[in-house]
């Protein structure tokens, strides 16, 4: 009896954690894609305006695998949360230059996630806990949980996405900087940067780059 009760207490923590996260993914997922979008249509590329992908429309940026699979499978597991979207089309040949533009769009991404996270703390600490006494627990507890998944996952996604591997934003943002020999070279293990990822990931020696930059924006955050 003790633990058909603990197995229903356990599956129903999962989905109500499932339920809290689904929306913070899809907007930092959304508006992380969006503003590369923006930003590089701002500098002469309108490729993802004219492919309909500047949209705060979710359906429009969601990868199976990136945005629903994986990120479900962390939060059941316990793991840190984190994922991808259809990446916005960008043709940097629409640059007036290429590399500086390229880089400018690249870190659109992930400044605005911290904006978000930013943001999420203010609605936190000064609408949402402030009313707590005058709005039912039914309401306030969700709330609660879903803007600090929002500030989670945002700052996530934002140091992941800061790792200096083509086609991350971190590596396009390097590129953007590093000698144009050297950038050319570089740019050449894109096609490889997703399974680099990957391998850094399982070996942990990805948390090495992020960890730090989680502490230092959580600790910026913490000046709020």
């Amino acid at each position: 009896m003790y633990n058909t009760y603990a197995m229903t207490m356990d599956f129903s923590d999962t989905i109500r954690q499932l339920i809290v996260s689904a929306v913070p993914i899809l907007i930092a997922i959304t508006f992380h894609e969006v503003a590369h979008g923006l930003v590089a249509n701002r500098l002469g590329d309108p490729t993802a305006r004219q492919m309909g992908r500047l949209t705060l429309n979710p359906l429009a940026h969601i990868d199976l695998v990136g945005t629903i699979i994986l990120p479900a499978i962390l939060i059941i597991t316990g793991a840190p949360v984190f994922g991808w979207a259809k990446p916005v089309p960008i043709n940097p040949h629409n640059f007036r230059d290429p590399r500086r533009d390229m880089a400018i769009s690249a870190a659109a991404g992930p400044v605005t996630n911290l904006l978000l996270a930013i943001l999420s703390l203010l609605i936190l600490k000064f609408l949402i806990i402030p009313t707590a006494g005058f709005l039912p627990d039914s309401l306030t507890i969700p709330l609660t949980m879903m803007f600090r998944q929002s500030i989670l996952i945002n700052i996530i996604l934002a140091a992941f996405n800061l790792l200096p591997i083509p086609p991350l934003d971190g590596g396009r943002v390097l590129t953007g900087f590093l000698p144009h020999q050297q950038a050319v070279a570089f740019s050449k293990i894109e096609p490889y940067g997703f399974f680099i990822v990957i391998i850094l990931l399982m070996t942990g020696i990805a948390g090495v780059f992020i960890n730090p930059i989680i502490r230092l924006m959580l600790a910026l955050l913490s000046l709020f």
